[in-house]
């Protein structure tokens, strides 16, 4: 017998209302078909595609790739991998950025990441907090990049005068408490493709059936963590579709209307 085939993210049938709040189009990966894929979103029922460029350099290199393509906008910040180029001169260049293009919707992904260790702690705390009070300074929603590092990042929101301020908390995979914790705080949730696993998901699958229907977004994280029944394979904003699908199933509401209330959270948050 041969394998089971692979469900097409077209075969939902889903309307033209959902958002990926969380994409990296810009990246290599897509270089060999970025138009295809854009159009697979589309006739996928995804709407609008939020891009995240890693810092000024990648902003100026790949904006020009979304030149035909209304749907989709930006965000743009150091992460917190390299934190160590935030210099005064990048932090001067990401403000006349974000002043000159409407397209730039918001600052992020920023945070701090314990996993990889790859920039002293201190230096990563360093960009959050100058970043933060960039974004506040705009008046720019804040998208936050948390790995094995969420209590101190929550912290250092919670003392920068975060609370009630358009924040994502961007690929959320804790439980409960970190997520009753950040909607105390007034912040969105970003729900990623792991959701859908059918291991070690517990967790992330009882905190989604926490959260409020109006602190809830969708993303792909695209080219990474595609979900199940594309495992393993390389994630794109079309995929996003099984991730409503699953966090529908955890909400026991139909994926049409999930799809909905996501797409209008993400509309809202970013002002698209």
């Amino acid at each position: 017998m041969g394998k089971t085939k692979r469900a097409e993210p077209e075969s939902l049938n889903l309307p033209p209302v959902g958002v990926d709040s969380h994409a990296h189009l810009d990246l290599e990966d897509f270089d060999e078909d970025r138009e295809a894929i854009i159009g697979r979103a589309r006739e996928s029922g995804v709407d609008r595609i939020v891009n995240v460029f890693l810092g000024p350099d990648a902003y100026e290199r790949g904006r020009g790739l979304f030149d035909g393509h209304p749907e989709i906008s930006f965000i743009m910040g150091v992460h917190p991998n390299n934190a160590d180029d935030l210099t005064d001169a990048a932090l001067e260049r990401m403000r006349a950025l974000f002043q000159e293009d409407p397209r730039l919707k918001g600052v992020g992904e920023i945070g701090l990441d314990y996993y990889w260790e790859r920039v002293p702690h201190d230096v990563q705390k360093d960009a959050f907090v100058r970043q933060i009070r960039l974004a506040r300074e705009l008046s720019l929603p804040i998208v936050i990049h948390s790995r094995d590092a969420n209590d101190d990042a929550v912290a250092i929101l919670e003392a920068e005068g975060c609370r009630d301020y358009p924040l994502l908390w961007h690929c959320f995979g804790a439980g409960i408490g970190l997520a009753e914790r950040l909607v105390a705080n007034g912040w969105h949730i970003s729900i990623p493709g792991p959701v859908t696993f059918r291991k070690n998901s517990d967790e992330v699958q009882a905190a989604v059936a926490r959260i409020p229907f109006d602190r809830l977004l969708i993303e792909t994280d695209c080219p990474y963590l595609a979900p199940e029944p594309w495992r393993g394979k390389r994630n794109h904003p079309a995929l996003s579709v099984f991730t409503a699908r699953r966090v529908a199933q955890i909400k026991g509401r139909p994926l049409e209307d999930v799809w909905r209330m996501a797409g209008d959270n993400a509309r809202r948050f970013f002002g698209l």
